[in-house]
């Protein structure tokens, strides 16, 4: 018979699962009864997508997946793939470069990507069509129309391709399909507004809910202490986002402008800003230093308004000139003056008197410009310029400036990777480290000219580079490994992998800095100690003595130093274990519950504390 534990823990959690997908297969079988719209769910997407499948957007998600377990080796350990060699550092890396699209830093970040895509790749995929033609119309001539490999090959290529320009053109070594699933959103947009709207709201959170309730039914947490971190805004990679974005929205409007469709302005407005906000597109932010994150919202916010005005306008605007005929005549005459043509002012009369009809409108202009003769042609090329026209070159403007940020910084030649001590660990080309203060590869400014005596930006923690991969990452932050007290890197290429080791000791006098050493190994191979902290001394006095933590020989020791006239007096002892005691300096040192005690003459006061980890 089953315990009260086991039904909880087993049971319940399996009755739960079933009861929630029959719960949700019913409700789709009685929402399906009552709507009945004129033409059926099946027969809408059957008339654009071979037998009502998004087979294209299907291989794509299978791709992403099969990248993350077999050439990340997430089969091997799910939830630790590798990581480090798969991340976009620099255009002399191809190996990052094509695989950094494809590739996840971990499970939570592979389900939100993949459930995005899910969502937004099927309308895209359903916009652009396997059918050219409606069906049963026309031949088709060619392999590119040809539905099946329209949907097997063309459109997962073309996936494939934006993928790899979103790497390419990607601020930073940044890693994952979101910037694909950011162009997929906004080619969706373009086409499906409320669709793409309640896709990315609302039915993105639904799959990932449902996920986590049939993964982990009934869940026991418990409130925990966390690490300093950045702010979670800090870790996103907005430039690449956007990016994304914009590579969809110009993809989008160069289909709609092929077939002649303008969407409707206010839903192209409403969902532009509503996914941009939503999905951060405002959020600029730049690094202050160590530990310090500069946010630029209220620009963020400001840029973010005005793209979506220009983008509506490069979707539904108008050729209306944005210069007036009459006004760009001005500025082609340079201000001259001359004698006006007998039937300017006749043809002025009739402007004004008109009934507001574009065809007499149209008429009156033709009848101007054959009058007008040679004067009706000195304009400029202003009066070509239609909104809808020069809103589309803004977007394809912003989308220059957005990619071409990134090549500067993607041109990133790692000089020299050299260990700056003895105890980094070399696996393979990778040099993997602890180092404090050192300048940040990655984020330094370019010292050429005005820049050249500007602060560089420096990084404290473990720290993996490989010349060879021109590869710079400072894995494990400082205070990060100060929390956990170890931490575990991995390392490899595809077909391998290995872990390498960090542990953090340490002891913490009253009421000063912590004197702490990091230790770090590969596996099968011995500790070595990499870093050692400065001695620290305790805040108190006991019998005119001063205690100290110092570490010698990679091992912590008690210093007494005597005041007064037994200033030069220094005694040495080994931390005691733990229930352990020992004399130094006329001083008994007791080691009790991770606190040791001082005591001398009946006075017995704590000095120190050993470094706890979470």
């Amino acid at each position: 018979m089953l315990s009260d534990a086991s039904l909880l823990t087993e049971v319940l959690p399996i009755l739960v699962s079933v009861a929630t997908v029959g719960a949700l297969l019913v409700s789709v079988a009685v929402v399906r009864r009552l709507h009945r719209p004129e033409r059926g769910w099946g027969e809408t997407v059957r008339s654009r997508l071979v037998l009502g499948v998004p087979w294209g957007s299907l291989i794509v998600i299978g791709l992403v997946l099969s990248v993350y377990l077999f050439v990340q080796d997430g089969i091997t350990e799910f939830t630790n793939p590798v990581t480090i060699p798969y991340r976009a550092y620099s255009y002399f890396y191809p190996v990052g470069m094509l695989t950094a699209g494809f590739s996840h830093a971990g499970p939570n970040h592979l389900l939100g990507n993949l459930s995005g895509a899910l969502v937004v790749a099927p309308i895209v995929e359903y916009a652009w069509g396997h059918y050219p033609d409606e069906r049963g119309e026309g031949r088709l001539w060619t392999w590119y129309t040809t539905p099946w490999i329209r949907a097997l090959v063309v459109f997962p290529l073309a996936v494939v391709v934006v993928t790899i320009v979103t790497s390419l053109f990607a601020l930073g070594p940044v890693i994952g399909f979101s910037g694909v699933v950011f162009a997929f959103a906004a080619f969706a947009l373009v086409h499906y507004p409320i669709a793409t709207i309640v896709g990315m709201l609302g039915v993105q959170s639904v799959l990932l809910t449902l996920y986590r309730a049939l993964r982990n039914p009934v869940g026991v947490y418990v409130a925990e202490p966390s690490p300093a971190s950045a702010p979670s805004w800090a870790g996103i990679a907005i430039q690449g986002h956007a990016l994304g974005f914009f590579i969809g929205l110009v993809l989008g409007i160069a289909v709609l402008r092929r077939r002649d469709y303008r969407p409707d302005p206010l839903r192209i407005w409403l969902a532009i800003l509503l996914v941009g906000f939503a999905k951060g597109l405002w959020q600029i932010y730049w690094f202050g230093g160590e530990n310090t994150y500069i946010l630029f919202q209220g620009p963020g916010v400001l840029i973010v308004t005005a793209l979506a005005l220009v983008v509506t306008l490069a979707i539904t605007g108008t050729e209306t000139p944005l210069v007036p005929r009459r006004i760009d005549r001005l500025f082609a005459r340079g201000g001259r003056s001359g004698p006006s043509s007998p039937v300017d002012r006749p043809l002025e009369l009739s402007r004004n008197a008109g009934d507001g009809s574009t065809a007499a409108a149209a008429r009156i202009e033709r009848i101007s410009e054959i009058s007008g003769g040679e004067r009706a042609r000195e304009t400029t090329r202003l009066s070509n310029l239609g909104q809808r026209r020069t809103a589309y070159v803004a977007v394809l403007a912003v989308l220059a400036v957005v990619a071409g940020m990134a090549i500067p910084v993607n041109l990133f030649v790692l000089d020299d990777a050299t260990a700056s001590s003895d105890a980094a660990v070399e696996v393979d080309d990778y040099t993997i480290q602890y180092a404090e203060g050192v300048e940040n590869e990655l984020t330094s400014p370019v010292r050429v000219g005005p820049l050249a005596e500007a602060v560089s930006i420096e990084s404290s923690g473990v720290i993996v580079a490989s010349e060879r991969r021109q590869l710079w990452s400072e894995v494990v932050p400082a205070q990060q490994l100060a929390f956990s007290g170890e931490e575990s890197i991995v390392v490899g290429g595809p077909g391998w992998r290995e872990t390498v080791h960090v542990e953090r000791t340490g002891w913490e006098p009253v009421s000063n800095e912590t004197v702490y050493q990091v230790a770090i190994w590969a596996d099968g191979e011995d500790r070595r100690i990499a870093y050692e902290s400065n001695e620290s001394r305790a805040d108190v006095r006991i019998d005119d003595r001063n205690v100290t933590v110092a570490l010698e020989d990679g091992e912590f020791v008690l210093e007494v130093e005597g005041v007064g006239a037994d200033i030069d007096t220094v005694a040495t002892t080994p931390m005691p274990g733990e229930g352990e005691s020992t004399i130094a300096g006329g001083l008994a040192f007791e080691h009790e519950n991770g606190t040791i005690y001082a005591s001398s003459n009946g006075t017995r006061i704590a000095v120190a504390s050993e470094e706890t980890y979470h």
